[in-house]
């Protein structure tokens, strides 16, 4: 399994600079997470899901995030990035090497649990 992560602009005024990042941003007014995540994906990348799966809500101190997933098949070479330098996928193991934004390697390591668990209940 992959992950498809964004690394962030190089730039001081936004928050964790040059780090990997989910795709995503902020819940605009009356807007749900999920449309959020669909608006966002569309901003982002010109990108439209047919399918998004909500995994998990985690509530920090600094903001709240509602994260979701979808099973893509993306050449990323034909994506054309609005936001951050580049898309790259990243195996479990690859993203212990990583620098990350927020606390993005904690819910990425859960969601590698959450889908090891899913595919065992699914082919056992």
């Amino acid at each position: 399994m992959w992950v498809l992560l964004v690394l962030r602009d190089n730039k001081s005024s936004i928050p964790f600079p040059n780090t990997w990042a989910f795709l995503g941003g902020y819940i605009e007014k009356n807007e749900s997470p999920e449309a959020a995540i669909r608006r966002e994906l569309v901003e982002e990348l010109e990108l439209k899901l047919d399918e998004v799966n909500f995994f998990k809500s985690y509530f920090w101190e600094e903001c709240d995030e509602h994260i979701f997933w979808t099973r893509l098949d993306l050449d990323i070479s034909q994506i054309t990035l609005h936001e951050g330098q580049k898309l790259a996928y990243f195996s479990r193991e690859e993203i212990n090497q990583l620098e990350f934004a927020s606390h993005y390697d904690q819910i990425l390591a859960e969601f590698f649990d959450f889908l090891a668990i899913s595919l065992k209940l699914s082919i056992g």
